[in-house]
């Protein structure tokens, strides 16, 4: 157990809440987004209002979700004295739980507020239909927010949160942000999503293989409780491999310059983090490599998108 992040000093309230945000998580939203802008602008089709409300859309979302997460993995015991990762707000006495659930309450609010100005000025008054179609997918995505760990029957801790991570920061984000600007789809434009899928959903992996024994005593069937801490390891290869694989088919299928392999520049960072958490065995050696496959995310998503519009 880390005795001292345990031990540290109480902080003041707005960096309490400030931590709650988990910052360090908050690089996925821009990934995802910043995944659909960019083949939207190598598609001539790229509209700055339309990605920043998307952006300020899934920020309030991400931010939601930790706060949701905090509250209820301290309500369903995942945040107990046997968590080896860094003590959360409500765990730690920070925040009280019912300051919490108005935090969420508020985080909900903003994100609805924040998704109908987006699809207002995406769509107007004239396309109702898919309008009410966004929408759907906007209340579904405060749904899976809140209840991955704070509902009364939380699916993160049915061993489902890997898929819907990987369809709210994959499919969802990327593709929901290309439609958004181009007003179409096509097909090879799933590939940049399940890039983003993929590396999102091994972000979630590094955190679950760093709490398998505090989510095993609180009976959260995590991926890694269920398969086991080593089969986790190899199924974090996998969800790399698969990142890197589907930004290169989507190069071959798409080719135009050789400026699109930009994105293998990032292939280091990538492998830094296979490498990294399948040696690292205690929580506080592999916490570190949750923020560092954050910000890989987004390195490669970067230039990968770059490379696109060059």
């Amino acid at each position: 157990m880390n005795t001292t992040e345990h031990t540290s000093p109480n902080p003041s309230l707005v960096k309490a809440w400030i931590s709650a945000f988990r910052p360090r998580t908050l690089p996925l939203a821009l990934s995802c987004i910043g995944m659909g802008g960019f083949i939207a602008a190598a598609n001539g089709a790229f509209d700055g209002t339309i990605v920043a409300l998307c952006v300020l859309t899934t920020l309030f979302l991400q931010i939601l979700s930790n706060l949701a997460n905090d509250y209820g993995d301290s309500r369903h015991g995942a945040d107990s004295v046997h968590r080896e990762g860094p003590m959360r707000a409500v765990q730690a006495g920070h925040i009280k739980a019912e300051h919490m659930k108005k935090g969420m309450a508020v985080f909900s609010l903003l994100s609805l507020v924040s998704g109908l100005l987006l699809l207002w000025v995406s769509f107007g008054t004239e396309g109702l239909l898919l309008f009410l179609v966004f929408l759907a997918l906007g209340l579904a995505s405060i749904w899976a927010a809140i209840n991955y760990t704070a509902g009364d029957k939380p699916y993160g801790y049915a061993g489902l949160g890997d898929i819907f991570v990987f369809i709210f920061f994959g499919l969802v984000g990327v593709l929901g942000t290309y439609y958004l600007q181009v007003q179409e789809l096509e097909a090879s434009v799933v590939l940049p999503a399940l890039v983003c899928g993929f590396f999102s959903t091994a972000v979630l992996n590094v955190n679950n293989i760093r709490d398998i024994h505090s989510d095993l005593l609180a009976g959260k069937q995590s991926i890694p409780v269920r398969i086991g801490p080593k089969p986790a390891r190899v199924y974090h290869l996998c969800l790399l491999a698969g990142g890197v694989l589907s930004a290169i088919l989507y190069v071959l299928l798409n080719y135009k310059s050789i400026w699109q392999w930009l994105f293998l520049l990032a292939l280091p960072l990538v492998i830094v983090n296979g490498v990294s958490v399948w040696k690292k065995q205690t929580s506080k050696e592999l916490d570190p490599y949750l923020k560092q496959m954050a910000l890989t995310t987004l390195v490669f998503v970067l230039l990968f998108g770059i490379g696109q519009v060059l």
